[in-house]
């Protein structure tokens, strides 16, 4: 049957209807007050202007939600380079993709401001203008003399603690601490504030070399003199022990019972490791040798039965620097080690206060508390983790810190070797190696202290991993350069026989030989028999000592004679940086450290920080 001429198929009838949307409308109803009108689409053939052309783009308000993006929906975040996850993104402007416009730079419009040290930023800042006071407050001090010390302890600072020196002046953060923990004023005369006197909780944060140990210490010992000469128990045994000796009696000898401090110090010094147990302790020791205090220094590099005699002596013990994990020990074990301390101190606090030694570091300050009159943390860095955990744990909190706190000093100079380029080509071993021979070879041009004889340099060598410790050592020594490992696998009392040579003051020389050091030595015989080849040419650096180690050996240990620190990995933080370089230019002398930058480090952080090492600014 045929179909007429004006019928047409459904699929047409539709598309016809599409494009005249007029046609396919109801007529809007005259009389509903409530209803919609309907907005009508504009023809795409239309030269009418739009509405929103040339018109401001307007944001939204403060507290809305920003506008939905392109990439908004449950497929919108597949395939993408970047997360662009919060808020709008940023509008780039034309500049960008020029030749010299990177991301990180400072010229990068995408940046607002980004600096490269924000990534880094765990320190809590220090205003600009309370450096300033502080500046200001310890301008006056010139000597010792200012502070109301002991005579004793006056005279065992330039005897004992600080030998050899002509014309010690306090440092700053000498001058801010011993003040305040003594409760006086900066001239030497008792404040009559009464916030002062109740303070009994102080923070001590100063840069590294900067003779934060002395600022403590003086102090306590000065507190621990004056409680002898108060306490009753003590001068009635020191009576009795008179009367004993101008009149001998067939009764006990006073001298053989125990003395009433035994086993119940009145200071103790905590810090993290063995080798500061011994540094801190030696200090110690060299101050009773003229203030006349009875000290002990405990750590797990002694036995059981040194320990045991040291803690328990007969003659007392006044003052005593140990680890919080050996105190912890014996504390559980005999609770009144703890019932007479009145003064602790806890060196390194941005480490003992983390999460790894927080436990017990809490532990030893809660069971010391009773009889304890000041808690004093000391640190060269503060964290913000540290910063959160004293605002929490101890509001009060007195700080003390130093016009240059997060600060590298600009005495210390910062070198930079690009690793991929020529002769190293990405070899970070290659470019250690070649930084020491040339530190080697520079010192042997000049005489040492002695005409003959050059300067052995120590260099120290830090790196991120512990493997790499040993292997950087190992590539160090086929160079013939004198490197040794140091990490947290190696025992404590090989630790301690390392890090000796590297604590001395003391200069270490060597006598020169008649090649150059560095020069290749002639080993190659006039005649080899058919077949054999030539022995390997041997070079040796004879005037340098290299120690490779992790952030280990970056912690308080005075290393007074290290003048080179090279930098084989780039820091994680800023904190690592201001430690590792901090372990030279000490106590006011000069240094010189050397990152070495490869293909994958930031290079972005290496330069703010050489930037701000230049200008003396305060890396935060």
């Amino acid at each position: 049957m045929l179909r007429p001429k004006t019928a047409t198929c459904l699929f047409c009838s539709f598309n016809a209807a599409r494009h005249q949307p007029a046609l396919l409308q109801w007529p809007a109803p005259k009389t509903a007050s409530f209803s919609t009108k309907p907005v009508s689409r504009p023809s795409r053939m239309s030269l009418a202007p739009a509405r929103k052309v040339n018109t401001p783009e307007q944001s939204p308000a403060e507290g809305a939600r920003p506008n939905r993006r392109k990439q908004d929906g449950p497929f919108g975040g597949m395939n993408l380079k970047e997360a662009n996850i919060r808020g709008v993104p940023e509008r780039v402007s034309p500049s960008y993709g020029k030749r010299g416009s990177r991301p990180g730079r400072k010229d990068d419009p995408r940046a607002g401001g980004f600096k490269a040290l924000k990534m880094q930023r765990a320190l809590a800042p220090v205003s600009y203008g309370q450096r300033t006071k502080i500046k200001e407050r310890i301008r006056e001090i010139d000597s010792f003399d200012h502070f109301p010390l002991l005579d004793s302890v006056k005279s065992a600072i330039s005897t004992q603690a600080l030998p050899g020196m002509e014309g010690v002046v306090p440092t700053p953060v000498q001058k801010i601490a011993i003040p305040a923990l003594l409760g006086s004023e900066a001239t030497g005369r008792r404040s009559k504030s009464k916030a002062v006197e109740e303070k009994k909780e102080f923070l001590i944060a100063a840069e590294t070399g900067s003779g934060k140990t002395l600022a403590y210490l003086t102090p306590t010992i000065h507190a621990v003199k004056k409680a002898e000469m108060e306490d009753e128990e003590i001068q009635e045994y020191n009576r009795r022990l008179e009367e004993e000796k101008a009149a001998p009696s067939l009764a006990p000898s006073v001298s053989e019972m125990p003395h009433p401090t035994t086993g119940r110090p009145r200071a103790i010094i905590l810090v993290p490791t063995a080798e500061l147990v011994a540094q801190v302790g030696n200090l110690v020791k060299a101050f009773s040798h003229t203030v006349k205090f009875r000290s002990a220094m405990i750590s797990s590099a002694f036995s059981g039965q040194v320990i045991r005699n040291r803690l328990f002596s007969p003659r007392g013990i006044d003052v005593l620097v140990t680890t919080p994990h050996l105190l912890s020990s014996i504390a559980d074990s005999d609770p009144n080690i703890l019932s007479r301390v009145t003064h602790l101190v806890v060196d390194e606090a941005d480490s003992l206060l983390d999460r790894g030694f927080s436990p017990l570091s809490s532990n030893i300050i809660d069971r010391a508390t009773p009889s304890l009159q000041q808690l004093i943390l000391c640190s060269a860095t503060i964290p913000r983790s540290l910063d959160n955990y004293l605002r929490n744990r101890f509001p009060d909190i007195r700080r003390l810190v130093t016009p240059n706190l997060h600060a590298i000093p600009r005495r210390v100079q910062l070198g930079v070797v690009d690793v991929e380029r020529e002769p190293y080509r990405g070899n970070k071993n290659l470019a250690c190696a070649d930084t020491i021979w040339t530190v080697g070879k520079a010192a042997a041009e000049h005489d040492g202290p002695v005409k003959g004889e050059m300067d052995v340099k120590r260099i120290l060598v830090f790196v991120n991993e512990r493997d790499t410790t040993q292997e950087v050592a190992d590539y160090l020594v086929t160079k013939g350069i004198d490197a040794i490992a140091l990490n947290r696998d190696t025992p404590e009392q090989r630790q301690t026989e390392m890090l000796a040579s590297f604590t001395l003051s003391t200069p270490l020389t060597a006598p020169k030989e008649a090649a150059h050091p560095g020069s290749l030595s002639d080993n190659q015989p006039n005649y080899l028999p058919f077949g054999q080849s030539a022995p390997p040419v041997k070079r040796r650096l004879p005037n340098t000592k290299v120690l490779v180690t992790t952030d280990l050996g970056s912690r308080g240990i005075d290393t007074l004679a290290v003048r080179h620190v090279i930098l084989y990995d780039v820091p994680h933080s800023t904190i690592d940086f201001i430690h590792r370089l901090g372990r030279t230019g000490r106590m006011g002398r000069r240094g010189r450290g050397i990152v070495l930058v490869g293909k994958h480090d930031r290079r972005d952080v290496v330069a703010e920080v050489r930037d701000g090492m230049y200008k003396g600014q305060a890396l935060i």
